[in-house]
């Protein structure tokens, strides 16, 4: 079985199209979709309504920046800070041009910080591009790899 990836996003239409271009990449990955910083922190500590999902950690988090509740940047300081976590591949995608929200997010351990693109077109492109890299190319670190579910 293949690990999920863990889609942060609160706007409507940019999840409509993120979940387009992923299933156009024709990846076999689950998407988890939540909505907020606090579920996407619930869903990686196990928690409240995600406290009976297997264990395991995501293959990516496609994390937006701007969130309610908790913003991207909390999410992200708080996976970094967190033992089993923070090995965890992240990508802040975000349509945030301003430099310091690039800088911060380097700063807090970010592994690639992607500007959403305003075509349609370049932005199926680049979802399928992050979601083929991240979930089946790169190689995971150890402890956090690709995993078959036993029988």
């Amino acid at each position: 079985m293949l690990k999920p990836i863990l889609l942060v996003e609160d706007n409507p239409h940019d999840l409509e199209l993120t979940l387009i271009a992923l299933s156009k990449s024709q990846l076999a990955n689950e998407v988890v979709i939540v909505r907020d910083g606090a579920e996407a922190l619930d869903y990686l500590h196990r928690r409240g309504e995600f406290a009976e999902r297997a264990v395991g950690n995501p293959a990516v988090i496609l994390l937006d920046l701007k969130l309610p509740k908790v913003d991207g940047l909390e999410v992200l300081k708080e996976i970094r800070e967190t033992e089993g976590l923070k090995s965890v591949p992240v990508v802040m995608l975000t349509s945030s041009k301003e430099e310091q929200d690039v800088v911060r997010s380097y700063s807090l351990g970010v592994n690639a910080y992607v500007v959403k693109p305003v075509d349609f077109t370049e932005f199926l492109k680049a979802i399928a591009d992050l979601g083929m890299f991240w979930a089946v190319l790169n190689e995971p670190p150890p402890g956090s790899r690709r995993y078959v579910k036993p029988k």
